[in-house]
């Protein structure tokens, strides 16, 4: 690598006589992030088969039972992926932002094998028959119900002690900023630290320990929302906000309306989690309240997706030429009909015909891989030759990855609407029930091609990160950071 490569590194700059960006935690919490999308979408690519009676773990061992694998599905996803991968772009983000390095390299190292580990040992609790009835949240407790007879490691309590150590890596560096003013990512990604220690104590240690009944399962329906809501999308917004104008090399369009977004947020989603839980024992003015606050979430969303289209003006040629904002944006589309979707469906009139079908986990695999890993594997399609050194081995597998993992969400999407639909007319018109098993089988056939085209994409992002970090193509000129237009 040249001089003058090296002068333009992003990444090389120091902090004193520390580096400001910790590149080795930045890579550690990727690598991990992939390796279990990797295990997740294989877990949920096997457990398909299950719906035409194809399961090929069938009769192994208990352990392996559709049950317990799709729970590692749904975990590996929420706390192997997406937070090791919005844990290892703040190591990158916040730095760049505060002008100061996180605080200390070792917690950093600690956090990260403590995370690893809980992550594994709540698959192997989940494999084991321990997880608790919270969904989004089946990591084990490690006490028997009703007691404080331990059978288990208490994985719950150390999330909760992990959430504390995250926040005090990266918030006492944001309160020590070097600059007086914080730009607007810094105050998503503080409040989604935040919320989610508060979050996750809500949703799994309060209804399994203190609130019985319904009110528990209110509290649980703000859990199963606020995960996404309060850490998830905080999390991928302030990122956003950070890569897009670095990417796009142009300020965000309105700070006004970052703002505004934020506090709509803040106010509005927090009472969204009872429509989890609508024509439920849970009193109707909750209901009612959990209903008018989700359409008012659309609203909000609207004055963000217009904020970054409008950043895009004049830049249009990028979403041709960048593969990162093409996925930013990709993800920014799906993130408008989602939540277009949610204002609809929790209605209590399509509520009737879509309860407990197909369209929800339909609803589910858009929101989840269609917007926030799309921004995450945006982030690390830019990121990973900035870390590595090295250019992209193959450029293509780049893209092969982008339309395949694109088309397969899109007829999967597509596909589990229609079987909701199906289902959910079918069902108001008292069909028998394994009519509607037949009906429905069709369309799961479908679910599984497009779920093996999503897992064929990430196989090859995977191929396309390790051939590249091992350096077996030429070196990355750093130069190209100073380019708006650069791809990658």
């Amino acid at each position: 690598m040249n001089a003058d490569a090296m002068t333009n590194d992003p990444i090389g700059k120091t902090w004193g006589d520390r580096p400001l960006v910790e590149k080795g935690l930045v890579m550690a919490h990727i690598k991990a992030a992939m390796l279990f999308m990797l295990t997740s979408m294989t877990a949920g690519f096997i457990i398909s088969f299950q719906f035409f009676n194809h399961y090929p773990l069938d009769g192994v061992t208990e352990f392996l039972s559709y049950g317990r694998v799709r729970l590692m599905h749904t975990n590996e996803i929420a706390y192997g992926f997406l937070v090791n991968g919005f844990i290892g772009m703040m190591y990158y983000a916040v730095p760049r932002l505060t002008g100061r390095p996180v605080l200390d390299k070792r917690l950093g190292w600690l956090i990260f094998w403590v995370w690893q580990g809980l992550v594994l040992l709540t698959s192997i609790g989940q494999m084991l028959g321990k997880a608790q009835a919270v969904e989004w949240g089946e990591t084990p407790t490690g006490f028997r119900p009703g007691t404080w007879e331990m059978n288990y490691i208490p994985v719950d309590f150390l999330i909760e002690i992990g959430a504390l150590l995250v926040a005090a890596q990266f918030l006492i560096p944001i309160a020590k900023a070097v600059h007086k003013r914080m730009y607007v990512s810094l105050w998503y990604l503080s409040s989604g630290i935040v919320w989610l220690i508060l979050t996750y104590v809500m949703g799994n240690t309060l209804p399994e320990w203190s609130l019985p009944g319904s009110s528990g399962g209110a509290t649980v329906g703000l859990f199963i929302h606020d995960l996404v809501g309060l850490f998830v999308t905080p999390m991928g917004w302030g990122l956003m906000y950070f890569f897009v104008p670095i990417i796009l090399r142009k300020p965000i369009w309105s700070h006004a309306l970052s703002v505004i977004g934020f506090w709509a947020l803040a106010f509005f989603y927090p009472l969204n989690g009872v429509h989890h839980f609508l024509l439920s024992s849970i009193p109707m003015s909750v209901q009612y309240g959990a209903v008018i606050s989700t359409i008012a979430v659309e609203i909000v969303v609207t004055t963000v997706v217009v904020n970054f289209f409008a950043t895009m003006w004049g830049r249009g040629e990028a979403l041709r030429t960048n593969l990162p904002i093409r996925w930013f944006y990709t993800g920014m589309v799906c993130y408008f009909i989602t939540c277009l979707q949610c204002s609809f469906h929790t209605t209590l009139t399509l509520q009737e015909y879509i309860h407990f079908t197909d369209w929800v986990p339909g609803h589910a695999h858009l929101v989840m891989l269609g917007v926030f890993a799309f921004w995450i594997i945006g982030m690390m399609t830019w990121v990973w030759p900035r870390l590595t050194g090295n250019d992209w081995y193959n450029r293509r597998l780049n893209h092969w990855q982008y339309w395949l993992t694109l088309l397969g969400l899109f007829i999967m999407f597509v596909d589990l609407t229609a079987a909701g639909l199906v289902h959910g007319f079918m069902f108001k018109n008292l069909a028998p029930w394994i009519g509607i098993i037949e009906a429905l089988k069709p369309f799961w056939g479908i679910r599984t091609f497009a779920g093996g085209m999503i897992l064929t994409g990430q196989i090859l992002f995977f191929i396309n990160m390790w051939k590249t970090a091992k350096g077996t193509n030429k070196a990355y000129d750093y130069r190209v950071d100073l380019v708006a237009t650069t791809e990658g």
